[in-house]
């Protein structure tokens, strides 16, 4: 049968909608890009609208700025250092021997005072200077050493690597001083040793494990030292313990008042490493010069020397990783537990909210105490136990709303239609908390930053993996801040406030895009 029902435009030809002004009808116009721009087809809030609502504000743009500079930070550290940073270099005293101990900041001598000794390191990987003599080769490695501070160097050391030699005699090496007082003042003779039984040439020294001598606590040179002294400085005072201030003395003299006391000699110095080989083809990779200074680095030293804004640096990874591990990891029990929790209700609720109540009572710290000296201080049992007792909060929160949606017209017409227990969760009952769940999520992100801080300030801290609460404890541990090491405290204390601060802003920032409501209209 043919359809005979009118046509409604021709049935009512005069009848005309309202339409909206040609200029407010599509993207064409200001408006409509905006609303373009905010929402995809169906209304949802697009990627672009996003990032445009997350960067409206203040805090939005703030916590964006920061944020990324530490992903850029940790991303650097993660192709950069190696993998078994803590125990290869952070934990090995040999990588930080040549390093002043607790020395500030360089940036610190900028603030007034005197002028401080920089932290110096020469290395020379052939001779200036090949002389013959009828019995070999006398080859030597001049180092110039300008002093001009206010400060006396804290030690004087050289680092020999790779000697090689094919006759029976090993070469022999010297170290001397040249100060700008007079000739070179001898301070160490280097014994290399000569072939082991059965051995055979060529003979290969200290390639894996370089030749270090301190040259400032050479017996030897105090020796010397105390005879330059005589000899340039007739009649002065030697002081009694030059033994043991060996680097002031080999960059000063003794007073001219007669006190005993020494004062710095600015000028140019020079070390000279003189090596004697039987055979041309003897060889020394390289001769490495460090005169230690007052101050070091971007950060200073801590009291074995190690340089504390490679810890600082290393910090970032670790802290994102715990923070990204414990709050989505928290987030998806805590979130998955309510919502089941109010939907099935019943003996379900009662079981998982007992079971919430139960583990946010437990005592943690005797707990982690206890698993600590069981399994040891491990980076991993730190995250699991942030995690085992971080959701219950979230989970009794979340269930007190899904008690209130799970009675709201969308579920029960989700109901009526059929659908799963499982969709009705998924579909329709946790996109109504999703705002929630998000925003408590990034809380989360801080707060396990600042639980393992804590947890490390305690001696509870992987002692494998530097994170900025170990910095900490160990500065509070060797009372660095009651002494006036500074650096050591405030740099990694500041960087945990800034990391949660980070993520405060953040959450802040994402309230309008997971929640419509709080979405300024235009």
């Amino acid at each position: 049968m043919a359809d005979t029902s009118p046509n409604i435009s021709t049935a009512l030809p005069d009848l005309a909608l309202p339409r909206e002004p040609a200029t407010d009808r599509g993207p064409e116009s200001e408006e409509g890009r905006k609303r373009e721009a905010r929402t995809g087809d169906d209304g949802a809030l697009s990627l672009r609208g996003a990032l445009r609502l997350l960067l409206a504000g203040g805090s939005g743009k703030a916590g964006v700025a920061l944020f990324a500079a530490m992903l850029a930070l940790s991303v650097y550290v993660v192709l950069t250092y190696p993998l078994d940073f803590g125990s290869s270099r952070w934990s090995n005293p040999t990588v930080w021997a040549d390093n002043p101990k607790n020395a500030p900041p360089v940036w610190s001598s900028w603030l007034g005072g005197d002028q401080e000794v920089a932290h110096l390191e020469r290395t020379l990987t052939a001779p200036t200077e090949v002389r013959a003599f009828p019995a070999g080769e006398i080859r030597t490695y001049r180092i110039p050493l300008t002093y001009d501070a206010d400060e006396f160097p804290t030690g004087l050391s050289l680092t020999l690597t790779g000697i090689t030699y094919h006759g029976p005699r090993p070469p022999q090496i010297v170290a001397s001083l040249t100060r700008p007082d007079g000739g070179p003042v001898r301070l160490a003779s280097v014994a290399v040793p000569g072939p082991r039984p059965g051995e055979t040439a060529p003979y290969r020294r200290n390639y894996d494990d370089p030749l270090r001598v301190l040259l400032s606590a050479e017996q030897g040179a105090a020796q010397a030292l105390r005879q330059a002294y005589a000899e340039r400085y007739p009649g002065a005072v030697i002081p009694a313990d030059l033994n043991n201030r060996l680097a002031a003395g080999l960059f000063g003299r003794p007073a001219a008042d007669g006190s005993g006391r020494l004062e710095p000699l600015p000028g140019e110095y020079a070390l000279e490493v003189q090596v004697v080989v039987a055979d041309a083809r003897d060889a020394l990779t390289s001769a490495k010069v460090v005169r230690g200074g007052t101050v070091f680095g971007l950060m200073g030293t801590d009291n074995g020397g190690r340089d504390l804004f490679e810890g600082l640096l290393y910090g970032f990874p670790v802290g994102l990783l715990i923070a990204t591990l414990a709050a989505i990891l928290s987030t998806l029990i805590g979130a998955s537990l309510g919502i089941l929790s109010g939907y099935a209700g019943g003996a379900t609720d009662a079981v998982l909210q007992r079971l919430s109540d139960i583990v946010s009572n437990v005592p943690v710290l005797p707990l982690l105490i206890f698993l600590v000296s069981v399994l040891g201080r491990h980076l991993w049992l730190i995250i699991l136990v942030l995690v085992a007792f971080s959701w219950p909060g979230l989970t009794i929160l979340v269930r007190s709303m899904v008690l209130q949606i799970r009675s709201g017209q969308l579920v029960e017409a989700a109901r009526a239609l059929g659908a799963s227990r499982s969709r009705i969760m998924l579909r329709h009952v946790f996109p109504q908390t999703a705002p929630f769940i998000v925003a408590q999520m990034i809380f989360f992100a801080p707060g396990a930053i600042l639980a393992e801080a804590s947890l490390s300030f305690l001696g509870l801290g992987d002692p494998s993996i530097p994170t900025w609460g170990q910095m900490l404890e160990a500065g509070f541990r060797t009372g660095a801040l009651y002494v006036g090491y500074w650096w050591w405290v405030l740099p990694p204390g500041l960087l945990i406030v800034v990391t949660a601060l980070a993520f405060m802003l953040l959450a802040l920032a994402m309230e309008p895009v997971v929640d419509p409501r709080l979405r300024k209209t235009t």
